[in-house]
């Protein structure tokens, strides 16, 4: 591909946003990026990998945590500042990539080559699916969508000002219940080519 392309996916818990982050990577023969973030991240400042993933995606503890001048001793907000710069940086560089979460259409908002996506999905579907992909009660997966959903709401909300999940701050919002992971999937990648020409 020879224009860059940055595809920024964030999503519901349950809603199969991060298999059709996967799919539209392969489509677009890009590299994907989400948890593994996190490694190259390690990997380029000679880092422990285990250490980071116990703070990422976490809320700073206001009662330990201060910042002076801008800088902040709170490991979580150090973490989250590491990998929005990570992503700058790849962007930056011209580099085509799928990013999954981690605030990427506030990060590159006004970058050129983006294109962000919401993925979302009906509760009953939501339920159904984590029910059966992590085989627990339907009760059980209900609280875990919920847990999920705050924990990245409030993640989201504490690094940008566009709140998580507002329609008017991505390119695309699109309930993936609709017509299945496979068929969004192919609904986004026309939407992608459109706006890649």
């Amino acid at each position: 591909m020879g224009k860059q392309l940055i595809i920024a996916v964030s999503r519901e818990f349950g809603s199969g946003g991060h298999e059709i982050a996967d799919i539209l990577a392969k489509k677009f023969n890009i590299p994907i990026y989400d948890n593994n973030l996190l490694t190259e991240i390690a990997n380029s400042k000679n880092l422990d990998v285990d250490t980071l993933e116990k703070y990422d995606e976490k809320p700073k503890n206001i009662f330990l945590s201060r910042s002076v001048r801008g800088y902040s001793n709170s490991l979580s907000e150090v973490l989250a500042q590491m990998q929005f710069d990570y992503i700058r940086e790849l962007a930056n560089k011209g580099e085509s990539f799928v990013i999954v979460g981690r605030c990427a259409e506030t990060v590159l908002k006004n970058h050129p080559a983006l294109v962000s996506i919401f993925v979302l999905a009906d509760k009953e579907s939501k339920i159904t699916r984590v029910s059966k992909h992590n085989d627990i009660s339907r009760s059980e997966a209900e609280s875990l969508i919920n847990m999920q959903n705050k924990k990245r709401k409030t993640y989201h909300n504490r690094y940008c000002e566009d709140k998580w999940g507002d329609s008017r701050n991505y390119d695309v919002c699109v309930n993936s219940a609709k017509l299945g992971i496979e068929r969004t999937a192919d609904i986004l990648e026309e939407y992608i080519k459109e706006f890649a020409q």
